[in-house]
């Protein structure tokens, strides 16, 4: 009989020890919770509050932020092409603006939209599906179109380069 009132006592300790533990890890999960759902920044907006305290530190400091110059936008006209495909039956239609760093480089553009169409039908006629179908070939895209825009101004005046309309079909 007191064996049996041992065993009953330690079995009743033991499943105040596991009620414990259970409750503690339930407390530790919602607390967790709680902290990656309320309390935690997504990895954005903590990129996006550290650049802005970037800049409030510098413009307490009394120093200019030079890197963010203002660019002007000038729309391109569209650009139809047929694309370099062996049957001959895909075709790509672009619209861009582009971003240039001087006011003065897009009378110049404006100034020389031969030489530009050209450039961009030649580089953009040289491409295939394959290339262009992926966000990477995009990319790519955009910094060959400024890359030629910069040789026929002479002058690295292009800074980005927007698509507007990318169509291929």
């Amino acid at each position: 009989m007191a064996e049996e009132q041992k065993s009953a006592k330690k079995s009743s300790k033991v499943k105040w020890i596991i009620l414990l533990l259970v409750l503690l890890l339930l407390a530790g999960g919602g607390a967790g919770a709680y902290w990656w759902f309320f309390l935690r920044q997504p990895p954005a907006q903590a990129e996006q509050a550290a650049t802005e305290a970037d800049k409030n530190a510098t413009k307490g400091a009394g120093k200019t932020d030079t890197a963010k110059s203002e660019g002007r936008l000038t729309t391109l006209p569209p650009f139809l092409v047929n694309l370099a495909d062996p049957a001959g039956r895909r075709y790509l239609k672009l619209s861009m603006d582009v971003e240039v760093n001087a006011p003065a480089a897009v009378k110049e553009i404006e100034g020389q939209t031969a030489k530009v169409r050209d450039a961009i039908i030649l580089l953009l006629s040289g491409k295939s599906y394959t290339e262009l179908a992926a966000p990477e070939g995009k990319l790519l895209l955009k910094n060959e179109v400024a890359d030629r825009l910069n040789q026929i101004l002479g002058a690295p005046r292009v800074t980005r380069v927007y698509f507007t309309e990318f169509v291929i079909q």
